[in-house]
């Protein structure tokens, strides 16, 4: 027999864009904070049907640009899903993917950086992050996965850099959050990424699975620590 649901519940929409880039150990912290989880699979779910309005949006990562809407159809529906939260500074949370969809949704440009982030690394937190809920990860090095970039949008406030890419993070309104990098994995879920991303990690010198798995071992306990203090942070805002 199905649970039934409460009505009152609060609702999390998280838009997947492959099956093992989830909500990670983010979601935890959610059903800690009273919401339901309900996962839409892009390119398989309609977008446009998703309620503007629910009380948060997560748009996970994924391996395809913010840009090629004209292969992937859906990305015009996520953006327009975006600009109509962003525009009422609704809770929204992008990660990776979803932050370069965040940033065009408001304007900015989204391309590619030219080199890969794959790997294990501390950021640099702009003096802005130290009253932000980022500042959680000061020092904490954390998953970066992608060869995009973009700009900050003009109003956001710019958190977060690393030697390679110098946009990493920003926030937007009260309740906006845009992350580069993935503060959400989990030590055990990472085999999935090893394989779905094999031919990129084999197509990127400097990267192999090996090199991950032992990155990804010295440092998930930290990161799991302060993850969870992140997130609770900025769900503090308005939840």
């Amino acid at each position: 027999m199905k649970p039934r649901m409460n009505p009152s519940q609060r609702v999390a929409v998280a838009i997947r864009h492959v099956a093992f880039e989830d909500l990670g150990n983010l979601e935890a912290s959610l059903q800690a904070r009273g919401f339901r989880i309900d996962y839409k699979d892009a390119g398989v779910d309609p977008l446009r049907a998703i309620d503007p309005g629910v009380d948060l949006l997560v748009v996970l990562g994924g391996p395809i640009g913010a840009y090629e809407e004209s292969t992937y159809p859906f990305i015009g529906e996520e953006l327009r899903l975006l600009e109509k939260r962003l525009a009422l500074d609704l809770p929204t949370l992008g990660i990776c993917l979803g932050a370069q969809m965040m940033a065009r949704a408001l304007g900015a440009s989204v391309r590619p950086g030219g080199d890969k982030e794959i790997g294990w690394a501390p950021l640099t937190l702009a003096q802005q992050a130290g009253t932000s809920p980022l500042d959680h990860l000061r020092g904490v090095p954390v998953l970066h996965w992608h060869g995009d970039t973009f700009d900050v949008p003009s109003g956001a406030v710019h958190l977060a850099s690393t030697e390679r890419y110098s946009n990493q993070a920003f926030a937007w309104g009260r309740r906006g959050l845009a992350l580069q990098f993935h503060a959400e994995v989990r030590l055990a879920a990472l085999e999935r990424w090893y394989i779905g991303h094999a031919c990129e990690i084999a197509a990127t010198p400097g990267v192999s699975v090996a090199q991950l798995r032992a990155e990804a071992g010295r440092y998930d306990a930290m990161l799991q620590t302060q993850a969870a203090a992140l997130w609770q942070s900025w769900l503090s805002t308005f939840s």
